[in-house]
C-alpha cells in the first residue's frame, strides 16, 4: 500500500477544553484522511518530532506528501508584518513544521500535493507571497470564503491550455469550491500558474517546473469536499490520481 505523509495541523493549549487542555493536538481532517484513503493509499499522519534525525528518518518511509488546509500562514514566512493591526497574524509554529517538511520532499524528489493552505505554502517555500486577506487587498474580488456556504460556495476557473490540469480534464473553464480568505499574489521561483478564478484572476493551482508536471502540484479548492457538492464539479480526482502516478519513479 502507498504511503502518503500528511502534514498535521494542530490545536494548541486550551484549558476551557475538556481533553488534553494543556497539550497540543495533531490531526488530520476526517474528509481529508477519506480522499486519500480511497485511492487504496494509506494516508500517514507526521508527527512534530523535535529530534530532526528521526523525523528525517520517518519522513524517508513515505512514498509522498500531501499539506492540507488549516490556519493562515504567517505573513513573515514570507517577508511582511500582519496587516488590519495584526488581524492575519497566522499559525508560525506549523508553518515551520511543515516548511520543514517541504524542504525534505522537494531536496529528495518526493512526489508533493498541496491543498488551499497547502498550495500557499508551496508558492511561500518557493519565495512567492500572499495576499493575507483578498477582501482587503484586492476588493475587486468576488467572495472566496462563506462560514454560512462554507465548501457550497462555488465559482468557475479557467485552465490553462497546454497544462497538465487541461490535459487531464480536456477541459478549459470548470467549477470548484472556494474556502479561502487568502491567496497567491506573487508567484515564486520556477512556479507557473495552472489555472485562475475566471472572476478575478485570484490563482487557483500552481506547479513547481523543477519537476515533471503534475509532481510538484498545489490546488487552492478542497477536493476532499467534492463529494459533498450541491453543484457539480469537474473531475479533480485525476489530477491526484495523475500526482500518484509518479510515487516511485
Amino acid at each position: 500500500m502507498i504511503k502518503i505523509g500528511v502534514a498535521s495541523a494542530f490545536m494548541y493549549p486550551d484549558l476551557n477544553r475538556a481533553v488534553f487542555g494543556k497539550k497540543t493536538l495533531c490531526y488530520i481532517e476526517k474528509d481529508m484522511a477519506n480522499y486519500i484513503s480511497k485511492y487504496n493509499v494509506q494516508p500517514i499522519l507526521i508527527p512534530d518530532l523535535t529530534n530532526k534525525n528521526e523525523r528525517n528518518a520517518f519522513l524517508n518511509q513515505m512514498d509522498a506528501f500531501v499539506f492540507q488546509g488549516g490556519n493562515d500562514i504567517a505573513p513573515e514566512m514570507y517577508g511582511e508584518s500582519p496587516i488590519n493591526n495584526g488581524q492575519w497574524k497566522g499559525d508560525p509554529y506549523r508553518d515551520e513544521y511543515e516548511l520543514e517538511i517541504m524542504d525534505f520532499a522537494i531536496k529528495n524528489n518526493f512526489p508533493v500535493f498541496g491543498i488551499c493552505r497547502g498550495m500557499q505554502l508551496l508558492n511561500v517555500y518557493f519565495g512567492g507571497n500572499l495576499y493575507q486577506d483578498i477582501i482587503t487587498q484586492k476588493p475587486n474580488a468576488i467572495l472566496h470564503r462563506d462560514a454560512n456556504k462554507y465548501d457550497q460556495l462555488i465559482h468557475s476557473i479557467d485552465i490553462q491550455e497546454h497544462s497538465i490540469l487541461f490535459k487531464l480534464t480536456k477541459t478549459n473553464k470548470a467549477y470548484v469550491n472556494s474556502v479561502h480568505h487568502q491567496g497567491v499574489k506573487d508567484v515564486g521561483k520556477d512556479i507557473s500558474v495552472l489555472a485562475n478564478c475566471t472572476d478575478d484572476q485570484i490563482v487557483e493551482t500552481i506547479q513547481w517546473n523543477g519537476a515533471p508536471e503534475g509532481k510538484v502540484i498545489g490546488v487552492q479548492w478542497h477536493p476532499e469536499f467534492f463529494y459533498n457538492s450541491s453543484t457539480p464539479l469537474f473531475q479533480t480526482d485525476l489530477l491526484f490520481e495523475h500526482f500518484l502516478s509518479y510515487i516511485n519513479k
